[in-house]
This record gives structure tokens, C-alpha cells and sequence, in this order.
């Protein structure tokens, strides 16, 4: 029989893996810390399956799976609708494939998802299709400066940053 968790359990469990991978939600569009509360928000939007039964002992390792891989798209930027979109029917396998090699996307770089050495706090914020800008110690430009890069590379119109932190 596969591993249930509480609501409790599976947010402890979720919160562990991306703390110990620091994964953060990009430009502050989520809360860094998963929550019971967070888990029920997710599940009224559809981010979630459903449980097996009244927020007991029914979260299964595939919403442990689904949870990893919100986090892993908020990190990189995507808004709770594409993340629906993306993740929609997934199966459980599908999810394993997802969190241990992300898929490339045309928005955000392409990252593997594993702790580096201590010390340093990687963010990578695309500027162009071709150019990214990576800070080995997480800092961030102003979203003017960001601009202007931009502007410099020949691209002008203004692009969200999508920070991925890695270490």
C-alpha cells in the first residue's frame, strides 16, 4: 500500500523537499512556505486531485508529487492558471519525470533542480530568448535595470522576471 499523509504531513513533506532544495516562488507571487491553508487553495482552484477523504489521512504520494511540481513552476514564474493548464491529468509518472528533469520551456531556462554548494544562492532571470543574467549570490537587478539590458539587446517591450533560484 502507498504512503498517505495528513494534510499536516504532506505540507511539512513539501516544505522540506524545497527547503532542501531551495525552491522559492519567483517575484514573491506565492508565500515561501507551503501550508495547510495553501494546500486547501490549491485544491479549490484545481491545482490538486481530490483527497480519498475529509482532509484526514488521505493525501497520497502523487499530491505530494503535484505540490512539487507547482512549486517547481511558481519558481520559475508561471501563473497559477498555466500551472492548472500544465499540469492537468497528469499522471503520477509523469509528475516523477517532471521533478527530477523539468521540461524545457520557452519561457524560463532550462534548470535542474538539486542543491549546490554551500554558500552560494544561484538566480538565473532571463533577459532574451539568448541571454540570461545568473547571480551565483541570489541577487536581483531593479525591474528598471532589467529594462534596460533588455532595451540594450534588442528586445524592448517589457518582460516579467522570471528569478530561479538554484544552488
Amino acid at each position: 500500500m502507498s504512503k498517505t499523509y495528513s494534510l499536516e504531513e504532506l505540507a511539512g513533506s513539501v516544505q522540506a523537499w524545497c527547503e532542501g532544495h531551495r525552491l522559492v516562488p519567483a517575484n514573491g507571487q506565492s508565500a515561501e512556505k507551503i501550508t495547510e491553508r495553501t494546500i486547501r487553495y490549491y485544491r479549490t482552484i484545481g491545482l490538486l486531485d481530490a483527497p480519498a477523504g475529509a482532509y484526514l489521512r488521505c493525501f497520497t504520494e502523487k499530491h505530494r508529487l503535484q505540490l512539487l511540481a507547482v512549486r517547481l513552476y511558481q519558481a520559475l514564474g508561471l501563473p497559477l492558471r498555466k500551472i492548472r493548464e500544465e499540469l492537468y491529468g497528469q499522471s503520477e509518472a509523469m509528475l516523477r519525470e517532471l521533478i527530477r528533469r523539468p521540461a524545457r520551456r520557452e519561457a524560463r531556462p532550462s534548470a535542474a533542480f538539486e542543491p549546490g554548494p554551500a554558500g552560494e544562492q544561484w538566480s538565473v532571470v532571463p533577459l532574451t530568448d539568448e541571454f540570461l543574467l545568473v547571480s551565483r549570490q541570489g541577487r536581483s537587478l531593479p525591474p528598471g535595470v532589467l529594462l534596460k539590458l533588455r532595451e540594450a539587446l534588442g528586445q524592448p517591450q517589457s518582460k516579467p522576471s522570471t528569478d530561479v533560484r538554484k544552488n
